[in-house]
């Protein structure tokens, strides 16, 4: 083979060596680029609900404000009816409901607060879970409180009150969340489809439901720290289901464990203090 052919063949070569490291190099800048959307798509995804959240919070708001307008209109109208017959000044009935207006002012001022603490805690969950627990884990805020809804096939055992190994991972991120949140207390709830139980030592779903949700507590308790004093365990047997038990899909979702997360009840007794005096 003379030089000539030589060289050719060595030129092929390097031609054909660069081709493919510029195909992986290409190959590699894409998986990188499609990761970074589907980052940039779940970040979205997270922020358009809390938005949604937080649109749901003020049409709340709006609405008690109106049926707080009315009730005084209604009140300024029944005591300019009364003031002769009382003797009530009309500088006094505006001083009654500015009264009125600024302890309204506060109710809104304090749910305001406590709606947006209530999405930073759903956010900060959502992002701690891995994209396979989120399809096992509910995460909403209704009414100024945050259900976290746990199947049971994710956390116990079948047909048990035992939870099993897999569930660590998921309760031990919702216990940092309450461990977080020190002013909320939290109510743990069994739930179970309408199926009769038969095992020994468990009666009937009011029994399974009870000891699923003391089980939940025990674990926050004693794997994870959690200050027994803001647990409560409950039991709803199957007596507050999600769906239809007449399919097996329905009564899966109404197995499941609800771990509701609400502001303490004392620290809104203040509100007393601020309400407008009676006449």
């Amino acid at each position: 083979m003379n030089k000539k052919n030589l060289f050719m063949i060595a030129l092929a070569a390097g031609a054909l060596t660069l081709s493919s490291c510029a195909s992986k190099k290409e190959l590699e800048s894409c998986r990188l680029e499609n990761k970074e959307l589907t980052t940039n798509y779940q970040d979205t995804k997270e922020q358009l609900a809390a938005s949604r959240a937080r649109v749901t919070s003020l049409e709340e708001q709006l609405e008690a404000q109106k049926r707080a307008y009315a009730a005084l209109q209604r009140s300024l109208d029944q005591s300019l009816t009364n003031s002769s017959q009382n003797n009530i000044s009309i500088e006094k009935l505006v001083d009654q409901i500015n009264e009125s207006n600024q302890y309204i002012r506060h109710l809104v001022e304090v749910k305001s607060k406590s709606d947006s603490l209530n999405m930073v805690l759903q956010n900060n969950l959502l992002r701690s879970l891995s994209n396979d627990e989120k399809k096992e884990v509910d995460v909403q805020v209704l009414k100024g409180v945050v259900y976290i809804s746990l199947a049971d096939n994710m956390l116990y055992k079948s047909g048990s009150y035992e939870i099993n190994e897999r569930a660590s991972v998921t309760l031990s991120k919702i216990a940092k969340i309450i461990m977080d949140y020190k002013d909320y207390d939290v109510l743990i709830e069994g739930n179970t489809d309408d199926v009769p139980i038969t095992r020994q030592n468990i009666r009937n779903n009011w029994d399974l439901s009870c000891l699923r949700a003391s089980s939940v507590v025990q674990a926050l308790q004693n794997d994870y720290g959690v200050d027994p004093k803001r647990l409560t365990a409950g039991g709803r047997g199957e007596y507050n289901p999600l769906t239809t038990n007449s399919t097996e899909l329905g009564r899966q979702r109404n197995r499941r464990t609800q771990i509701i997360i609400t502001p303490k009840l004392d620290q809104f007794m203040d509100l007393i203090d601020h309400a407008p005096d009676g006449e």
